[in-house]
């Protein structure tokens, strides 16, 4: 059980080996009588028993300890940390002894499956909304721009009118014309006009001079 009552499964791994100048010490006082036909099955009977008597079960516990430290979800993270302190402590506890321990290794991390699934739930949903996030951003910066362009057309239209008066009017009119005559398909239509632009139509003489807003005949 971890920190805050998650139950947690892991495994703990260590390289020990026999101090050779203690052998008859770890003989006399470690080792536990083992039958003959035990040792022909397995030779290392001898060193596993007396492993499992000293060594395993205070490992067990200092990496117990150790991980029930921590909250459950750490412990994935720190990982090194714990066997270090594993390490450092089994060394402790086996000074003096015919026992050499020169690494411990915690790792096979298995949380529950509820709780495995609760973080990938998370994971799925935190991606999820840094999907959103950028979708926010992206039409932040298009509304931006929409705001950008309608002010540059505004202000573009402002100059226009601005400079719209009669004779710019006529400028351009003249303008228009002279690259109508330049042109090689054209058809140029010239009509008289009455007051507010309105087109006069009728039969006009020749000789009488008419202004564009002169009576009809």
């Amino acid at each position: 059980m971890s920190r805050d009552n998650l139950k947690i499964e892991f495994r703990v791994h260590t390289v020990w080996h026999v101090d050779d100048t203690m052998i008859p010490l770890f003989m006399d006082r470690f080792s536990t009588t083992v039958g003959r036909s035990t040792l022909e099955k397995d030779p290392d009977a001898i060193v596993k028993t007396a492993y499992g008597n000293f060594v395993r079960e205070p490992l067990r516990t200092f990496a117990r300890d150790e991980v029930q430290r921590r909250n459950g979800l750490e412990v994935k993270d720190a990982l090194i940390t714990i066997g270090d302190a594993v390490l450092a402590r089994i060394q402790r506890y086996a000074a003096g002894s015919p026992f050499i321990i020169s690494s411990v290794v915690v790792g096979n991390v298995q949380y529950p499956e509820e709780v495995a699934t609760a973080v990938s739930r998370k994971l799925a949903a935190t991606q999820e909304l840094q999907r959103k996030d950028t979708e926010i951003e992206i039409e932040r910066k298009e509304r931006t721009k929409r705001e950008v362009q309608a002010q540059g057309i505004a202000n573009a239209m402002q100059i226009i009118r601005g400079q719209l008066s009669a004779m710019y009017i006529q400028h351009e009119a003249i303008e228009a014309q002279k690259m109508m005559v330049n042109s090689p398909n054209h058809t140029v239509v010239y009509i008289p006009v009455g007051p507010m632009g309105v087109p006069l139509t009728g039969t006009f003489s020749a000789t009488e001079p008419r202004g564009p807003s002169a009576a009809l005949k």
